[in-house]
């Protein structure tokens, strides 16, 4: 029986957003607004801080790694997504459906330690501002992203791995839009305690260690900007770090808000709107909110766009 469980399972069902027929059409053309938006904000902002001689600096470093981590777990379940709004049944592959969780989880894990990263590097700039170039060195900045990338690579595959070598039953349905731990789980036969400590463990400590980093920074940034004299120091200094504050209290909010309500709580419609802010809305919002709040982004896409226009015409 149990080798039968094994094997019986080669593709899921995805149920998608919503099962009312007249709202497929205007939902498939909000999302796909939603994504390609989030899809040229975050390849626009990649380039241009790549290419723009004044945005090479340790901020636009993380801000170009946070829209290559927006683009990359966007891009994992939007066009998936919407599919699910065209086709009668969207399934997916027993494999399609752990590569995609795969790359869902070491993304999503990672924007959490670059935003942190962020937050260190805005504490260096307003409380250490004379050795901000000593210490946030270009070797510095690899560090504090290619240790993240390694290490949620290491917990991807590990809790991909475990649950994919468990013995599904014969119902594959997902309640959900996109391959997530908690749904994939509620369809295995075996034992799930195991993996389900796992994934709790590492979810809180991803979420608390990286979350602790961006308190502890913001407190010392915020004790420096009370001792300034100058209320012009205080404003820039604000200015400064708003973009950022901005994306990660939305960011912690919708995660802390579908991960630590209590579990009697929870409901399937809710998860998948708290789900499709955090995995669509948010990576349309970042780039977003660094172009019109910060004024270096601001002139480097004028002065792209300008060119380009030059270029065409």
């Amino acid at each position: 029986m149990e080798e039968h469980n094994l094997t019986v399972v080669t593709e899921f069902i995805l149920l998608g957003i919503t099962d009312h027929p007249e709202l497929q059409a205007p939902l498939f053309v909000l999302f796909l607004a939603i994504y390609l938006t989030s899809l040229v904000g975050n390849l626009g902002m990649i380039v241009l801080t790549q290419v723009d001689s004044r945005l090479q600096t340790p901020m636009y470093f993380f801000l170009r790694h946070l829209a290559l981590t927006d683009l990359g777990y966007s891009t994992a379940v939007g066009p998936k997504m919407l599919e699910n709004f065209v086709v009668d049944q969207n399934t997916i592959s027993y494999y399609g459906c752990a590569t995609q969780l795969a790359f869902f989880i070491v993304l999503i894990a990672c924007e959490l330690f670059i935003l942190s990263a962020m937050s260190y590097d805005r504490y260096v700039a307003i409380c250490k501002p004379l050795l901000y170039t000593v210490i946030m060195s270009p070797r510095v900045c690899w560090v504090l992203v290619v240790i993240p990338y390694l290490y949620c690579t290491f917990v991807s595959l590990l809790i991909t791995i475990e649950i994919f070598t468990l013995s599904f039953c014969g119902y594959n349905v997902i309640s959900h839009f996109y391959c997530d731990s908690l749904p994939l789980l509620s369809l295995v036969c075996s034992d799930t305690h195991e993996i389900e400590a796992i994934n709790l463990i590492l979810a809180a400590f991803n979420l608390i260690s990286s979350l602790l980093m961006v308190l502890m920074s913001y407190l010392l940034i915020f004790v420096a900007i009370l001792r300034m004299n100058s209320a012009e120091g205080r404003r820039k200094a604000f200015s400064t770090c708003g973009s950022h504050l901005t994306v990660v209290t939305v960011f912690y909010g919708t995660l802390i808000f579908m991960y630590v309500q209590p579990k009697a709580s929870h409901s399937s419609d809710t998860d998948k709107v708290a789900s499709v802010f955090y995995t669509l809305v948010i990576p349309m919002l970042n780039p977003l909110i660094y172009s019109f709040r910060n004024k270096d982004v601001k002139y480097a896409l004028q002065k792209t766009w300008g060119k380009t226009m030059q270029y065409i015409f």
